[in-house]
């Protein structure tokens, strides 16, 4: 039955976490694929390269939420079981990789650094709180959106290992922490070659590979500093 469980969990938070809202919202304005705009990434940060600043607030609300309502809504089905909390990680970390691979977009999806910090949020609270003042922090003071998000990502099972939260919790964070690095392994290439963007910073207009269908460069090698 438990097995069960963690499968109906799993499934349920990727295919929620893989819903798409940047390229949902951008084709309902009629602004056309936001794959064949700026980096081709499917987040809140490219998104606002439209000029759109309410799309792109939307985007970032609902792939933060997307993986804290898979969270929230597991832990309420499961709650008459002992492991409901643990149930409720399983989803919203599934739903973590939804967005960053999503079945919909042949696995192309984004970074999930809003997703991270909504899981987080729902999740682990005071972890989730810890990351977000590291983000602001870090981004104010040396205007890297994308060290500011490895920072957190390193900062967050740090937290929860200080805080002495649960086993599952702190494997939980380091988890999704450790596919955010990953996720900007090219940003920190270029943070280390010292072409990494700015924050504010105005920048050319950037053109997607060609191979536009199938954005496998565009997911995970994006010129952005840190989409989410």
């Amino acid at each position: 039955m438990l097995a069960l469980f963690i499968i109906l969990a799993a499934a349920g938070g990727y295919l929620l976490g893989s819903i798409p809202f940047g390229l949902v919202i951008t084709r309902a304005a009629g602004l056309g694929d936001i794959r064949n705009v700026g980096s081709g990434n499917i987040g809140a940060t490219n998104v606002l390269r439209t000029g759109r600043r309410d799309l792109a607030l939307a985007t970032l609300l609902l792939d933060a939420g997307k993986a804290a309502i898979a969270l929230l809504i597991a832990r309420a089905l499961f709650a008459p079981w002992p492991l409901h909390m643990e149930l409720g990680l399983v989803a919203g970390g599934a739903a973590f990789v939804g967005h960053c691979f999503p079945v919909w977009l042949q696995f192309k999806g984004g970074k999930g650094v809003a997703t991270f910090f909504g899981v987080l949020l729902a999740g682990i609270w005071p972890v989730g709180a810890i990351a977000a003042i590291t983000w602001l922090a870090v981004a104010t003071m040396f205007r890297f959106s994308s060290l500011a998000a490895l920072a957190a990502a390193i900062v967050a099972p740090l937290a929860a290992w200080v805080a002495d939260f649960s086993w599952p919790e702190i494997c939980f964070s380091l988890v999704l922490s450790a596919l955010v690095v990953l996720r900007h392994r090219t940003n920190i290439e270029r943070l280390r070659n010292g072409t990494e963007p700015r924050i504010g910073d105005k920048k050319k207009n950037e053109t997607p590979p060609a191979e536009s269908s199938a954005p496998d460069e565009k997911a995970n090698d994006p010129p952005a500093s840190a989409d989410s």
